[in-house]
């Protein structure tokens, strides 16, 4: 996630967006997360699309147990947090100024004999994918990472090298400007994409999207 400070002042949800903490309650644990808003800008806040996608993992039929995730820009890690709590084994992304933060929410939010399934580790999208092996992962997960446009190419070429055949990507956003759409256009150019659940409550939509035959769905 883009470490960018967001517009202050009359924001939806500010009062929680600036609180240094925040509560969920996910796969039978109470998760409770630092947040830093004024050090980090938007990568050390909890987004509703965290939530709404953490909520779909858990009831929405995926079985994570034991398979090999990774999240992208993961900001507060909740969302790598709750992939772990469900059983994956999770590689939690951000870029070299989150780690830290990043970090110290992760190890405080997982039983000790968990930890070792959670790897938090530097990503920039487009530059450090020699990294990382190419197709390793069954699930691609991210949260809110859709919206700056002049970060969509190198998204895009990220997920097509951690892209396997049988990869899963799973993106949770809300649509709110027109490059949103342009970004989604763009990911149908490469993948077959579906939305798979819509939260109306909090204007959240899930998408899937894996290599193979496009659809246009947009």
């Amino acid at each position: 996630m883009a470490l960018v400070p967001y517009e202050e002042g009359g924001g939806w949800g500010a009062r929680q967006l600036h609180s240094p903490w925040a509560t969920y309650r996910f796969a039978g644990s109470t998760i409770r997360l630092r947040q830093d808003w004024r050090r980090l800008g938007v990568a050390a806040v909890v987004w509703d699309a965290a939530v709404v996608l953490c909520a779909y993992l858990e009831i929405g039929g995926i079985d994570l147990r034991d398979r090999s995730v990774i999240e992208l820009g993961a900001g507060t890690g909740l969302l790598g947090i709750v992939a772990t709590l469900l059983g994956a084994h999770v590689t939690i992304t951000d870029r070299a100024a989150a780690l830290e933060f990043l970090e110290s929410n992760v190890q405080a939010n997982l039983p000790s004999e968990l930890r070792p399934r959670a790897v938090v580790k530097e990503l920039t999208w487009g530059k450090d994918l020699g990294n990382f092996p190419p197709g390793a992962f069954d699930f691609i997960l991210g949260a809110d990472i859709v919206y700056l446009e002049e970060t969509f190419a190198e998204l895009l070429q990220t997920l097509e090298h951690l892209c396997s055949e049988q990869t899963v990507i799973l993106l949770s956003c809300r649509i709110r400007y027109e490059r949103d759409h342009k970004f989604l256009k763009m990911l149908r150019g490469r993948f077959s994409v579906y939305e798979v659940h819509y939260d109306s409550s909090k204007d959240v939509h899930i998408y899937k999207a894996q290599r193979g035959s496009r659809k246009d769905d947009f």
